[in-house]
């Protein structure tokens, strides 16, 4: 006789347990995945509203068309892992003024990689280049647009970069 005529549950042995803290993990990569998105929007923000002299100087050579009529964004989110100073998206390049926080920096190095992985080129400037050489700086990042190598949206194939050292004329250097 069945007692006070309830049935076992059909989910009963049948890994409930395991599915809730299936659930549990999911819900929390998913927090977690948020809020690594606001942290990184906040930091961008603050980084817009709090720029560096050079990257002042390199906004003002890069907004509003100003170089060649190439649409520019400023300190993007990539992913939610990284954020760019710079990044032209129609022709693929990230744009970078380095400190000397930046010298040797094996984190800019796995970051440059991923990038590259991504399809993007990075040019890295030194802060006291585009202070002191602004117009060799633009002339660099028009060189790079222009190369034959350089892509744009009809030309999605990730083109592999050299690894260059930091230019003297220009102070330019490939990631």
């Amino acid at each position: 006789m069945i007692d006070g005529g309830h049935s076992p549950s059909p989910l009963a042995g049948e890994g409930l347990g395991s599915g809730v803290r299936a659930a549990s993990a999911a819900h929390k990569t998913l927090t977690d995945a948020l809020a690594r998105k606001a942290t990184m929007l906040e930091r961008a923000r603050h980084m817009r509203s709090n720029p560096t002299d050079a990257e002042r100087r390199l906004w003002s050579i890069l907004r509003a068309g100003r170089l060649a009529g190439i649409r520019w964004r400023r300190q993007q989110i990539i992913d939610d892992l990284y954020i760019a100073d710079f990044i032209c998206f129609e022709h693929r390049l990230i744009v970078e003024a380095d400190g000397g926080q930046h010298a040797e920096s094996t984190y800019d190095e796995q970051r440059d990689a991923w990038l590259v992985e991504q399809g993007f080129r990075i040019l890295r400037f030194w802060n006291n280049d585009v202070l002191t050489n602004g117009e060799g700086v633009a002339e660099a990042i028009l060189h790079e647009i222009e190369s034959p190598g350089a892509q744009t949206r009809a030309d999605p194939t990730p083109q592999p970069l050299s690894r260059k050292g930091r230019g003297a004329l220009t102070g330019a250097h490939n990631g």
